[in-house]
């Protein structure tokens, strides 16, 4: 009896912390890995990391020097050899640890690897970069970051550069209009598309930078941030005035480039410049982006003349993808669907938007139009994105790489407030004035009757 007392009395405390660790770990993930999932992860690598090595086919034969000293000192059995192994880094989503790869060996084959080095030491993914040649860095993501999306607190941004995602081994995705100028989103209704799009919005309202808005579903998109934009077109007429003054304005930015290149026989070599980023800081025109929201209605036509302004219009848009980021013009381009269906020049101008960001899409086409041609064994992972985690996607580019990735969420309000802050920065830009959204005034609050206090009596 007493022995049963005991037990009960020892059980409870620990069935109790069992069961806390399970309710941490499906409800507060980071805090089970800082407490329970780190400490045991680096148990299991550093008792197993040469078992484990040896297992993936991740070691060499030792050095005949090797050899000779382990059989001068002892007599045991000389073991082929892993890679040397740095230290071990801690961090709020997982490790970090750098091997130096034995002669013979290349980075793809410690990647070939990954999903048994994940199974071994317990983790949810493994993910292999190259440092310098011949080390590498494994980073062990301890739980599904994407769950739950919590940026990290230190980010590296500036001009143009704007952190709106966060990527499958924990690290922030960057758009940076200046490495990728131009950029196609795709993703169906509820998706997230619009979310992605408003973190883009947020985060450029702070800079100096204008921003441009085409939304043909009457600006129920853009129009909450018509207080920081520059102009904004609501229909496709509108549109088709608006991209002739656009065009205008990258072209009067390359007569002052052109201006700028009369080189004068004592001009220092650094002076001499072929895009706008060259220009003093007095003469260098503001950066302006571009957003189009739901491309496909600019394609749409009923009757001859909607297909000569659509022809118009697609024209503009080609040129100002080709030749705009010279003149510090940036596109970014979204959509349900963007393939050849949609008309004359929609393949053309897809092959110049660099970058590629693909949400929850309707059929496995609308993936291979933003992937295909850029990554085709990404076009698999758009397609497997449930609907019940919007704000998931596939973000590639054409180099070949890709990744997962998911936006935090981020309300209408929050990045409305936002842009209305930011009101003071919108720049002045004359030819477009006339495409400038009138701004609501938001309605004051009149104070209600001052209540006078009342004496405090007997």
């Amino acid at each position: 009896m007493t022995d049963l007392t005991t037990l009960l009395e020892v059980g409870g405390p620990v069935a109790a912390l069992g069961g806390g660790a399970a309710y941490a770990r499906a409800k507060h993930p980071e805090v089970y890995w800082s407490t329970v999932g780190l400490p045991i992860s680096t148990a299991r690598l550093l008792s197993s990391y040469g078992s484990v090595m040896e297992a993936c086919g991740l070691t060499v034969a030792p050095s005949r020097l090797r050899m000779l000293a382990v059989k001068a000192t002892t007599r045991r059995e000389v073991r082929p050899v892993p890679p040397r192994r740095g230290i071990i880094r801690p961090t709020s989503t997982g490790l970090r640890l750098r091997l130096r790869l034995a002669p013979g060996q290349e980075p793809a084959d410690v990647a070939a690897s990954a999903e048994r080095l994940r199974h071994a030491w317990g983790v949810h993914a493994v993910y292999v970069s190259t440092v310098k040649p011949g080390v590498v860095e494994l980073r062990l993501v301890g739980f599904d970051v994407l769950h739950r999306v919590r940026m990290p607190r230190k980010i590296d941004s500036g001009l143009l550069s704007i952190p709106v995602a966060l990527r499958e081994d924990a690290t922030p995705f960057v758009r940076d209009y200046r490495t990728v100028p131009h950029q196609l989103t795709l993703g169906a209704t509820l998706s997230g598309k619009s979310m992605y799009l408003r973190h883009l919005i947020a985060g450029l309202a702070s800079q100096p930078v204008a921003l441009v808005g085409i939304d043909c579903k009457r600006g129920v998109e853009l129009a909450p941030f018509a207080s920081r934009l520059s102009a904004l077109a609501t229909e496709p007429e509108q549109a088709a005035e608006l991209l002739p003054v656009l065009v205008k304005e990258m072209e009067d930015r390359y007569d002052l480039i052109k201006a700028r290149q009369g080189i004068a026989p004592n001009t220092p070599a650094e002076e001499i410049t072929s895009d706008v980023w060259g220009l003093p800081d007095s003469e260098r025109p503001v950066p302006l982006v571009l957003f189009v929201d739901e491309v496909a209605e600019l394609f749409l036509v009923a009757t001859r003349k909607d297909e000569e302004r659509r022809d118009e219009m697609v024209t503009q848009l080609i040129r100002l993808a080709q030749l705009g980021r010279a003149a510090g013009i940036y596109l970014e381009v979204c959509g349900q669907r963007f393939g050849a269906e949609l008309g004359k020049g929609a393949t053309m101008l897809r092959a110049q938007l660099t970058g590629r960001v693909c949400h929850r899409v309707n059929d496995e086409a609308s993936a291979k139009m933003a992937l295909g041609d850029i990554a085709p064994e990404a076009v698999t992972a758009a397609c497997a994105i449930a609907p019940e985690r919007p704000g998931l996607a596939v973000a590639g580019d054409t180099s070949g790489g890709w990744s997962r990735i998911r936006t935090p969420y981020l309300s209408l309000g929050d990045a409305a407030e936002t842009c209305r802050e930011s009101a003071h920065l919108v720049p002045d830009l004359p030819a477009l004035k006339p495409f400038r959204p009138d701004v609501p005034v938001r309605p004051v609050e009149t104070p209600g009757p001052a209540v006078r206090p009342r004496p405090v009596t007997d």
